[in-house]
């Protein structure tokens, strides 16, 4: 898409948050979804034991993943799907364009798929003269404008009605101004309703793929994944190597966390179950690595391969909320974006596990309790390792970490900071402090704490 640039996450959340008042907006939507999920959350008494459930499980199975996978393979071939394995991203579209090309296939439907995504395949198949629809509102939304999902379960959060009135206008001939959501959705309906009758083919993601059973869950909320699957020929399912749970009976744990913690509903409006193909119709799989076994054995990452893509990281996330998807130049963006794509690609991800605070909201939030604030951290230190940081942050960070391990030259300097900014603001409040833009900064204390402590502390 062409919005995923080379900025860095700074320079393209400083674009972002030149419209203060969409940022304020998109701040507090995401907030509210977040308030949503909460009071989901506080609905049920077992919460964290469910959470524990499914870590574990999830833990199992990356340990166990070659055993599941050639386990699914196996029950998935018995049941008349066929499978195949992609190395990478290339690898995957490649295998896409194969069986499009096999079957002389050119009328193609696409529900949200976030590996589709990250392998770039609307781009790849563009390059071959093939045209993907994408089915899912949001993602239909942001295919036309020609961006890319800001959001891996809300794809166009940062679009207002305004934005989708004037898109539809352009794109569907829509009546001009009208910013009506009703009327927007039933025009978005009636314009892909043609497109899932006509399709030949139809792509879906895997949101689990189940190893005793050879089938797999895909879960929406529009039900467009089903219109695709039903009415097409060939249906191909994309998925990671770990969307694989061992057993049906572990779905019940997963369906209970994924749509409280993505939107706050107790379910997705539809969980729909594919065993085998119909009769008359092709069903394909196909399995991507692309850099996850290499993530697997990376002792303090590993836990990343746990994420079932609810995006409640990203909801809660203050950087998120204020900078937008799109500063991420990643297809997967938020906390848990930013410890995956710096494996697929350390050098040009190395900005993104510094989009954080550390606050640890990603990580109290997260349904199968990946350690998210944690792996920043440790990214952090692998990438300046590699010297992947910039030289003037890397010496910057060196002379903090030496004031912070000297006591009183950190007190000397925190008093003379203090006195500075309370008799002279404006060497703090300039445009060379990267603090003080969109900021209006605090008026210094007139001592420390480590000072009031002193004073006070046999009172």
């Amino acid at each position: 898409m062409s919005n995923l640039k080379t900025l860095d996450h700074a320079a393209a959340a400083e674009i972002f948050i030149k419209d203060e008042a969409r940022t304020d907006w998109h701040d507090d939507t995401l907030w509210f979804v977040r308030q949503k999920r909460d009071k989901a959350v506080h609905g049920i008494a077992e919460w964290e034991q469910l959470r524990e459930w499914a870590s574990q499980i999830k833990n199992h199975t990356l340990s166990n993943l070659d055993n599941y996978l050639t386990a699914f393979e196996k029950q998935a071939e018995a049941n008349g799907i066929k499978i195949h394995w992609a190395a990478d991203a290339l690898e995957h579209n490649q295998l896409m364009h194969k069986i499009l090309k096999d079957n002389n296939i050119s009328r193609i439907v696409k529900s949200k798929s976030m590996l589709t995504e990250e392998c770039h395949l609307n781009d790849y198949l563009k390059k071959q003269g093939i045209e993907v629809v994408d089915t899912d509102l949001g993602e239909r939304i942001v295919q036309l404008r020609d961006e890319a999902p800001s959001h891996i379960v809300l794809p166009a959060i940062h679009l207002k009605k305004q934005d989708v009135s004037e898109t539809f206008h352009e794109h569907l001939h829509t009546e001009e101004g009208n910013n009506d959501p009703q009327y927007l959705t039933e025009a978005a309906r009636q314009h892909l309703r043609n497109h899932f009758i006509q399709s030949e083919l139809a792509i879906t993601g895997v949101n689990f793929a189940i190893a005793e059973t050879g089938g797999f869950v895909v879960c929406t909320n529009e039900g467009n994944a089903d219109m695709g699957a039903h009415t097409a020929k060939i249906h191909v399912a994309c998925m990671g190597i770990e969307k694989i749970i061992p057993k049906a009976e572990h779905l019940g744990v997963f369906l209970r966390l994924l749509a409280r913690s993505a939107t706050g509903q107790p379910i997705t409006t539809y969980s729909s179950h594919f065993q085998k193909p119909r009769p008359g119709q092709e069903m394909h799989i196909i399995i991507v690595d692309n850099g996850r076994t290499k993530q697997l054995g990376r002792a303090d990452f590993r836990n990343s391969l746990k994420c079932i893509r609810c995006a409640a990281c990203f909801n809660t996330c203050p950087v998120y909320r204020r900078s937008g998807g799109h500063s991420y130049h990643t297809a997967v963006a938020g906390p848990i974006g930013s410890i995956l794509n710096p494996n697929l690609d350390m050098k040009a991800n190395a900005d993104l596990p510094f989009a954080s605070t550390l606050c640890g909201s990603c990580s109290n939030v997260c349904p199968v309790k990946i350690d998210i604030h944690e792996q920043l951290w440790k990214w952090r230190q692998v990438i300046v390792e590699e010297g992947y940081v910039k030289p003037e942050k890397k010496m910057a960070m060196k002379g903090m970490a030496w004031l912070f391990s000297n006591p009183k030259v950190y007190r000397w300097a925190g008093k003379s900071g203090r006195w500075f900014l309370r008799t002279m603001p404006f060497l703090g409040n300039n445009k060379l402090n990267v603090w003080y833009k969109q900021r209006e900064m605090p008026e210094a204390p007139k001592q420390s704490f480590h000072d009031w402590y002193q004073q006070n502390k046999n009172k």
